[in-house]
């Protein structure tokens, strides 16, 4: 008989590889600025066009496919159960991926619409359709890691996304400024090395999972849809996704709001929010685990546990914040000069770390929250308190900012973080007590 690990263990076995993943595919992305920088400004111009909506298509197709997470964990020792949830996935996939591909298309005519330059769309070149191609890759595969994370291979996601990174970066490397008798080929290397690179990991996480114990000997071809089940998976991934998409709205109107006030902050804002995106990263991963972890104590109707998952989670993530915080506390200087070397900016950045952190660490409990309710399988709560807090915010940033600077608008920020941590974790004791209504299922059937 095995012994059984405690939350502490399983959460940071899954946690650290995940993080390791999105940290690496964040370097990769840092990686081509600083080569098209130094290439081109105005391939550097079209590169930030297109990244603009590029990253929020692929963080709504991650979202989507995070809600399938509590499906596969809650299946992973019936690989009867488990094959006709991961087609099914794989035709949701398709759909998300889909539409997102159409979005990224768009690009030269959402520039127009927006009043970018035209110097500017003129050097989009074919970049916009060769990420086309990488959102069409990673709608086509993206299911795979999603499965391999509720089948608890954390690992081998890992290794897929460095090998992602490892290629990217090595190919645009050769490819943007060229090297050796490899032309330069600016922004369009630099798209051949994201859709490259992304075709091969995903074909990669194919054939690990194919490998797996619980997938052995099946064909991981969709077939034909299933639509009631394909609906029960979208019940839980698109209000997730639709959460991940607000929230990139609305801080999308913080930076314009900031913008408003002045070059200079309009440039602390970016560097601030470069920061938080860095250490909240590992409130999504710890937030992944999280979501695994409960949907299988669910599937015991194990309360206790349920919620304690939650609260381990919760310590884990607050944990990495303040190692993060007391990094950039201590070494703020030599972090914020990475960004920039204006004085004005580095001044800028110190008066607001305060309220940085104070916006990770709020931000970071409310993702474990959500993502425990998405390990429930319930995930509109979510979506209803982050329209309305962050829906909120939107609305009153452009006056705030207006009225009382940074400094408002990042307390603004949050406050609208806290709301959603009590809103979030009332929604979640509500559920989680839920999970004993019905009588627990066989030993057997329990993973």
């Amino acid at each position: 008989m095995t012994r059984r690990r405690g939350p502490w263990w399983a959460l940071l076995a899954t946690a650290g590889p995940l993080y390791v993943t999105m940290i690496a595919s964040s370097a990769a992305a840092l990686v081509d600025t600083a080569l098209l920088g130094h290439y081109a400004t105005a391939s550097l111009a079209a590169f930030s066009v297109t990244i603009a909506v590029f990253n929020p298509v692929m963080s709504m197709m991650q979202g989507a496919e995070r809600g399938v997470l509590p499906f596969v964990a809650a299946h992973k020792d019936d690989p009867e159960a488990l094959l006709p949830v991961v087609r099914n996935a794989m035709w949701l996939g398709y759909a998300v991926g889909t539409l997102g591909a159409l979005v990224v298309g768009a690009v030269p005519l959402i520039g127009e619409m927006t009043g970018t330059p035209r110097a500017t769309l003129d050097h989009l070149g074919v970049f916009p359709y060769l990420l086309v191609g990488s959102v069409v890759a990673t709608a086509l595969g993206t299911t795979t890691s999603t499965v391999l994370i509720g089948l608890g291979r954390a690992r081998v996601v890992m290794k897929v996304g460095l090998l992602n990174t490892g290629i990217g970066v090595g190919l645009s490397l050769l490819l943007v400024r060229g090297a050796g008798p490899l032309p330069p080929l600016g922004l369009t290397g630099a798209g051949i090395a994201m859709l490259t690179s992304t075709v091969v990991a995903r074909a990669v996480a194919k054939a690990a999972l194919m490998r797996h114990p619980a997938m052995r000997g099946t064909r991981l071809r969709p077939g034909r849809p299933d639509l009631p089940e394909v609906r029960r998976l979208a019940d839980v991934a698109l209000p997730l996704a639709g959460t991940v998409l607000v929230k990139f709205v609305v801080m999308g109107v913080l930076t314009f709001a900031a913008a408003r006030i002045g070059t200079a902050d309009a440039a602390v804002q970016i560097v601030c929010v470069s920061l938080s995106n860095v250490m909240y990263t590992a409130a999504v991963a710890v937030g992944q685990a999280v979501a695994r972890t409960v949907a299988v104590a669910a599937r015991g109707h194990e309360v206790a546990a349920v919620r304690r998952i939650v609260a381990v989670g919760a310590v884990l993530a607050l944990g990495a914040a303040a190692f993060f915080g007391i990094v950039l506390v201590g070494w703020r200087h030599q972090v914020v000069s990475v960004f920039s070397s204006d004085h004005v900016v580095l001044a800028g950045v110190m008066a607001l770390l305060p309220l940085l952190l104070a916006s990770v660490a709020t931000d970071a409990l409310q993702a474990v929250s959500g993502f425990g309710l998405v390990g429930l399988r319930v995930t509109r709560p979510s979506l209803t308190w982050t329209l309305l807090w962050f829906g909120l915010l939107g609305v009153v940033a452009v006056p705030v900012a207006e009225s009382g600077g940074l400094r408002a608008l990042w307390s603004a920020l949050v406050v609208a973080n806290a709301l959603q941590v009590v809103s979030k974790l009332a929604s979640f004791r509500k559920h989680s007590a839920l999970c004993a209504a019905a009588e627990p299922l066989p030993a057997s059937a329990t993973a």
